[in-house]
């Protein structure tokens, strides 16, 4: 029996020819840039600065002479002239929704959405959630949290919506017994949340619910949010305990909730939005562009096209990745990636850079001889050190302490091998580390945890 054919995307920007799509790019990227230089304090100042005039575009080619923002700069502006900075583009009166980001260096960043970008940000989502499998009248387990502002909350609800699909608002805020009781009772044919958390939610359904995960009728797990869902350990394990496929998608708060999406193949992530969002690829050390090709790596930068409220230009997203394909089913056209790590996440050990995910890649691997569960511990100023890497991994379960220095000998050997540098590793109890929830699993510690805890 053969297989079914691809579902067509969403929206049929989704599997237009490429040049067409670059063609309105460009119409739209002058347009954006002049409202920019009509309504932006930010860009108007920068644009002065840089001697740069908006109707000089003339090709897509023509930005790598525009300098990139930075978060920083952003965070700057933010500090400026709060709420929504100086690039705050449209009046107060017009604005119908603001989304903070985590907050995880002091306060969080706020964006503002009009009327017309909340429509955007959810036509967006829709096209990556249905990319993912979801589709109208699907129970929707919601798993991200639904506090605080974050995109996963809110955003993830109406591109749900958008879709005529039914979403379950839990929230991994809600709890994880009540989220469990949710997916017994309503049988979700879709469940969306964070990897790791969505992974914890599978291994305790049938003590906290008498029922297994792969009984609870689940086929389509949606996760983002933090690395996890390309890493194949992690996947594997949250398509086997819930007998569902698992797919990933990627957003920012700067731009929209999601913008790349899995698809049947499952071999990376779509661009589902280049008429909301031109993205380019750069090398991350020179700034160069990056041209988009199967197997080609760099960092993503990226544009607001048709954004209201809090556009950016060049926007520097600090996501390395690697293009996986360029077009895949259903005639899409666009390329697919894997985001492999974050320059904020980034440390330079011996001169060797290293990405956190990479690691945890490797220990995930190495289950079951250890839990798969690691956090590095980077115990020193900024992200470069000439110390060993420091790496802390939970036993397996049934794990003896009187085991720990050959377990660690064994994974220390495998980081040697496959990221050329020299870890020292230290095996704690099973569990040690606090189980995922509404928060991202972070997985660098900046100080040593209290071991006796």
């Amino acid at each position: 029996m053969s297989a079914p054919a691809p579902s067509p995307p969403f929206s049929p920007i989704e599997s237009r020819p490429w040049a067409d799509v670059q063609a309105d790019q460009l119409a739209r990227l002058r347009q954006q840039m002049a409202y920019l230089a009509e309504r932006s304090v930010f860009y108007q100042q920068r644009f002065a600065a840089s001697g740069i005039r908006p109707d000089a575009i003339r090709s897509l080619d023509d930005l790598r002479h525009i300098p990139f923002t930075t978060k920083q700069e952003l965070r700057a502006s933010l500090q400026a002239a709060p709420l929504l900075g100086l690039h705050q583009a449209a009046a107060d009166a017009d604005i119908v929704q603001i989304q903070a980001s985590s907050g995880t260096t002091g306060s969080p960043a706020y964006v503002g959405l009009t009327r017309s970008d909340q429509e955007a940000w959810a036509e967006m989502t829709a096209r990556g959630l249905y990319a993912c499998g979801i589709r109208p009248g699907d129970r929707v387990l919601h798993g991200f949290s639904m506090s605080k502002g974050f995109v996963g909350g809110l955003p993830i609800w109406q591109g749900i919506s958008r879709i005529g699909a039914v979403d379950l608002p839990i929230g991994a805020d809600g709890g994880v017994d009540r989220l469990l009781i949710a997916a017994r009772d309503a049988r979700p044919r879709c469940v969306v949340g964070t990897p790791n958390f969505l992974l914890y939610l599978a291994t305790v359904a049938r003590e906290l619910t008498g029922v297994a995960a792969t009984d609870l009728g689940v086929r389509h797990l949606v996760v983002g949010g933090e690395p996890g869902g390309g890493i194949p350990a992690i996947r594997e394990g949250l398509q086997t305990h819930w007998g569902a496929t698992c797919r990933e998608v990627m957003g920012g708060t700067d731009l929209g909730c999601v913008y790349w999406a899995e698809a049947e193949d499952q071999r990376g992530m779509y661009f589902v939005a280049p008429d909301h969002i031109l993205a380019e690829l750069i090398d991350p050390a020179s700034g160069e562009p990056v041209a988009w090709s199967e197997g080609a790596t760099g960092e993503l930068v990226y544009t607001a096209l048709q954004r209201e409220a809090s556009p950016v230009l060049r926007f520097r997203s600090g996501d390395h990745v690697v293009v996986t394909a360029m077009g895949g089913p259903g005639g899409r056209t666009t390329p697919a990636i894997r985001c492999f790590g974050r320059t904020d996440d980034m440390l330079i050990v011996r001169g060797v850079n290293l990405f956190p995910s990479a690691v945890q890649d490797i220990v995930s691997a190495m289950k079951p001889l250890v839990g798969g569960v690691m956090r590095v511990l980077a115990d020193f100023e900024g992200h470069t050190t000439q110390d060993n890497l420091k790496l802390l991994v939970e036993r397996a379960p049934d794990g003896r302490p009187e085991d720990d220095a050959h377990v660690a000998a064994q994974v220390e050997t495998r980081v040697r091998n496959a990221l050329a540098v020299k870890a020292e590793v230290r095996l704690v109890r099973h569990g040690f580390f606090d189980a995922p929830g509404a928060q991202k699993v972070a997985l660098t510690l900046r100080r040593a945890p209290d071991f006796d805890r």
